[in-house]
């Protein structure tokens, strides 16, 4: 077993369920006691560093979305080295932005991110917690693709494969866990 299917398999035991959460009929991973372990969140960061290093990727900046992907997207920056760049939801961040909306299986909301963040060519990878529709990751490409940037991957913890969400993002994705 290698290094990134361990500690995926270690995040996948330390996820907690909720059904019906945050309305009926939706099931709920929660992530959150990932995140209370330093073992388990370094590791994690290191499952991510270790894929964009076999894909060789180059990554300039990582990007995480509101909330989750702040988390993942700067442990994994630090760990390779890069920048991190925050995608908002919307009223959030100052300057010249660029903003473009989504809906997900419980909502709709915009994502917004400024425009001048990072240098136009930059590669970079876009991560979040949860793929499933697609919604809130496209909408996130959209803007840093604003910002005249390369979007090398889509990275998440989790993918909910069954609601295609990879198929609707325009770039390749990763995730640690399938379901």
């Amino acid at each position: 077993m290698d290094e990134i299917e361990l500690i995926s398999r270690e995040i996948n035991g330390a996820l907690e369920q909720y059904f019906d959460f945050p309305r009926k009929g939706v099931l709920y991973e929660d992530f959150l006691p990932v995140f209370r372990s330093s073992r388990l969140c370094k590791g994690m960061a290191r499952a991510f560093a270790k894929h964009i290093e076999q894909r060789g990727l180059k990554v300039d900046y990582v990007v995480g979305l509101e909330a989750k992907g702040f988390l993942i997207g700067l442990a994994i920056a630090l760990e390779i080295g890069a920048g991190f760049v925050p995608v908002r939801k919307q009223g959030k961040l100052p300057g010249k932005l660029a903003s473009a909306p989504y809906k997900k299986e419980y909502g709709s909301d915009i994502f917004e991110i400024q425009i001048d963040c990072m240098p136009k060519g930059s590669n970079v990878v876009v991560v979040d917690d949860v793929l499933a529709t697609g919604g809130s990751a496209g909408a996130a490409g959209k803007v840093v693709e604003a910002c005249g940037v390369n979007i090398v991957e889509f990275q998440f913890v989790m993918e909910i494969v069954e609601l295609g969400g990879a198929k609707v993002l325009g770039s390749p994705t990763f995730s640690l866990l399938k379901r």
